[in-house]
């Protein structure tokens, strides 16, 4: 477990594939202005960072709800639920339809309405001109941003990367600057203006979430900003996707 800031913490989980490459995976803890916790996605803590999750939040009773924010990040609700029975459990429509034993909210987190409940503390971004789950269920580039009001922070999963060296070379070499995700061109919808929409969403957060100091990004790093580093690194992804969105363009008008 690490703090990043008064009132946020990060854990970085493993995920392996073929039980060979570790993917990496990652789970966030605030603390709200009411003294209590949120969960932002799962992940089946054990050792050292559990114990420091529980003695943290009162052996856990102080966390109110876990929010899982990237449909086809499903692996540990069933863990995070069982260790917390408490905390109320939202998802994305994904999530209720992939763990169906679990006592999901109603609502689903990439609808509006949903996030309301958590909005005095949380700002939430769903990408637009993209599918959010898409019918190849290996692409998996949309997922709904969280950003912390209290400390500004990011938690992302897939939509934007951090690229960073495995193991020892992450220490040595340095980590990128913010990426969209590499299957964007899958991802973007089938129809005319889904190029236009990603790009103007894109734009939003750039100018909307200006000032973030730290991104948590699932399966690379985090991204410590220099002084208005969101937004310029925001703006050079959507410059590296130009070619993508030109071509989808080309393709749907």
């Amino acid at each position: 477990m690490q703090q990043l800031a008064d009132n946020f913490w990060t854990f970085r989980g493993d995920f392996k594939v073929a039980r060979v490459i570790n993917l990496g995976t990652h789970m966030s803890l605030v603390r709200r202005a009411n003294g209590r916790f949120l969960l932002l996605d799962s992940y089946d803590l054990d050792g050292g960072d559990l114990d420091a999750l529980l003695s943290l939040t009162d052996g856990g009773r102080a966390i109110e709800a876990v929010i899982n924010v990237h449909p086809f990040h499903t692996l540990h609700c069933t863990a995070i639920h069982a260790l917390l029975p408490h905390a109320r459990l939202f998802g994305t429509r994904r999530h209720h339809e992939q763990v169906t034993d679990l006592p999901w909210e109603p609502g689903f987190i990439e609808d509006r309405a949903t996030q309301e409940v958590f909005a005095g503390d949380l700002g939430f971004s769903v990408p637009q001109g993209i599918d959010f789950v898409c019918e190849d269920d290996s692409v998996h580039v949309a997922s709904v941003l969280v950003r912390d009001r209290q400390s500004s922070i990011v938690h992302v999963d897939d939509t934007i990367n951090v690229l960073a060296a495995p193991g020892l070379l992450g220490k040595l070499l340095p980590q990128s600057k913010l990426k969209f995700h590499p299957q964007l061109s899958k991802a973007l919808e089938k129809r005319a203006g889904a190029a236009d929409d990603y790009a103007q969403w894109a734009e939003s957060i750039a100018n909307a979430w200006a000032g973030t100091p730290v991104v948590c990004a699932a399966h690379s790093s985090i991204r410590k900003l220099p002084q208005d580093g969101w937004r310029n690194e925001i703006g050079e992804a959507l410059a590296a996707v130009e070619t993508t969105l030109s071509r989808h363009r080309s393709e749907h008008g």
